[in-house]
């Protein structure tokens, strides 16, 4: 085999450090920019907040790479090119090699005449710290008590030994967060005794059986449970047995008790029919008692659950502007997310004076603190150039709400702003839009088309909207089918099938027409 050499000319794309952040920073949800700016103002001592909201049209973007009197030509023509950073974003398809690892982007040791303008309209988010009128997120999830906590606080009322006491108290930190006993004593016994044999494991065994009866004597009702049946089944006989009992049929109490101790499929099917062959009751008695049992609580520390507290800020604001004819909207970034940064004057000043060791290092951890604020400013701008154009597209639903929505793919905003589907992508994940109909996310403007017997397209949005309005208006008794849905939609003149609709009635977590009926 002869060897030989060869020259060959290709091309590929190359992501600078600046690409890559701008692209990262870019599918940032608000909360996660918010750690990363916290973050970089920990890591980089060029980078601060600034105190003071400045003017975007005098120091935004489009004086970020105007090159200083100190500047050479060459190192801000160098820095424009990198402009475009946002756009490029369409090539993370084919990521080629990341050369330069480094944060060169416009080049020298000398400093723009003013660093105040780098970051200027990025006005940092507002935290509660010092506003005494809201409650800190933090302090409202403190406040919080667990379900724990509560029956250790109840377990301190009763007059108990101290191995009962420690019994009980083991059995409350063995629950689950819907308070149930998912262990059995058995093993909870033989996990705690250990090598002590047999003798002690019996023991331990006794000790909470006896526990376990106090803990399911405690608040909530059905606490302590170790199955669906036996919580449904705490619960009846607490009401059996307390001062509302009058309230309640005691046959209807008697009825529920056994289906309840019963095969609990019976109950979620509500097969009336075997319910009653099973309890010996009559189908009155047994729909009486399904509406009893419907009442309980299946998970009782469902309200002891410290669901984390993410309260969903909006990105961007549409606020409705004019009336009649003269309606239109007016899109806005929401001043409060945005971060508002900017390089440090002073160690600025004092790094261009200096030129000892250690100077090029420092330049580029300065370099990093300008390009910093510069994608932050890019990813906000791209936001509001993707929502306004949602807006634009979408002006029927922000005057008549979600029926009124029309079909919308990525690629038609893509293609309008010249951007790749995957930026549009990026940018429409978790970001959230403040409308006069409520708070969305921006995916929730897009949706797949259905045909129309016009020939025209029906946006999927609308169509859910239109199945949920159909089932908040039904005849409880007769709960309307997926065909019959299907149907209806057919008479609007939409082609939907059966399949289509049950998809989308499981996507807006609507139970089947035979969960629907009323008893």
């Amino acid at each position: 085999m002869k060897q030989s050499l060869s020259l060959r000319v290709s091309q590929h794309l190359a992501l600078t450090p600046q690409l890559q952040q701008s692209i990262r920073l870019l599918q940032l949800s608000t909360l996660e920019l918010s750690q990363e700016v916290e973050q970089m103002l920990d890591e980089n001592p060029f980078l601060e907040v600034n105190a003071e909201e400045a003017v975007r049209e005098e120091f935004g973007l489009a004086r970020a790479d105007t090159p200083s009197r100190d500047e050479p030509e060459g190192d801000a023509a160098a820095s424009a090119g990198s402009d475009t950073a946002t756009e490029t974003v369409a090539a993370e398809a084919e990521l080629g090699s990341v050369d330069e690892a480094d944060w060169d982007g416009d080049g020298g040791y000398d400093m723009a005449a003013d660093d105040g303008e780098w970051g200027g309209d990025a006005p940092a988010r507002r935290n509660n710290l010092g506003d005494e009128g809201e409650a800190d997120a933090t302090d409202l999830a403190s406040d919080h008590e667990s379900l724990t906590a509560y029956l250790h606080r109840q377990a301190l009322a009763l007059r108990l030994g101290e191995e009962d006491r420690a019994a009980l108290r083991f059995l409350i930190e063995s629950i689950n967060d819907d308070g149930y006993l998912e262990d059995s004593l058995e093993s909870l016994a033989a996990g705690l005794a250990g090598d002590e044999g047999a003798e002690a494991q019996d023991e331990l065994v006794h000790r909470f059986t006896v526990a376990l009866r106090l803990l399911q004597s405690l608040d909530p009702p059905g606490v302590g449970a170790r199955s669906l049946s036996e919580c449904l089944s705490l619960q009846l006989q607490l009401l059996q047995r307390g001062p509302e009992c009058a309230a309640y049929d005691p046959d209807v109490l008697r009825t529920a008790q056994a289906m309840c101790a019963g095969p609990m499929e019976l109950l979620a099917r509500r097969d009336i029919k075997r319910l009653a062959l099973a309890t010996g009751e009559s189908d009155e008695h047994v729909r009486a008692a399904m509406g009893l049992i419907a009442r309980l609580e299946p998970k009782p520390g469902r309200r002891f659950v410290n669901v984390e507290r993410n309260i969903v800020v909006p990105d961007v604001i549409v606020q409705k502007v004019g009336r009649g004819a003269q309606t239109r909207f007016r899109v806005q970034l929401n001043q409060d997310v945005m971060p508002r940064l900017r390089v440090h004057d002073i160690y600025a000043s004092a790094l261009k004076s200096h030129k000892g060791e250690g100077s090029a290092a420092l330049q580029q951890r300065l370099q990093e603190a300008r390009w910093f604020i510069k994608n932050i400013q890019q990813r906000f701008d791209t936001i509001l150039r993707v929502s306004n154009a949602i807006v634009e597209r979408q002006k029927n639903f922000f005057v008549h709400g979600e029926l009124a929505m029309r079909p919308l793919v990525l690629r038609e905003i893509a293609d309008e702003l010249g951007l790749h589907e995957s930026t549009i992508s990026r940018v429409t994940t978790a970001k959230y839009m403040s409308t006069p109909f409520g708070t969305f996310e921006l995916k929730y403007f897009f949706g797949s088309a259905l045909g129309t017997e016009t020939g025209g397209n029906a946006s999927s949005t609308a169509v859910r909207a239109l199945i949920k309005q159909f089932v908040a208006s039904e005849d409880a008794k007769k709960p309307l089918s997926d065909s019959q849905i299907s149907e209806m939609l057919k008479e609007q003149g939409i082609e939907c099938a059966r399949r289509t609709v049950a998809k989308y009635r499981e996507a807006l977590r609507i139970a089947p027409a035979s969960l629907r009926k009323a008893l």
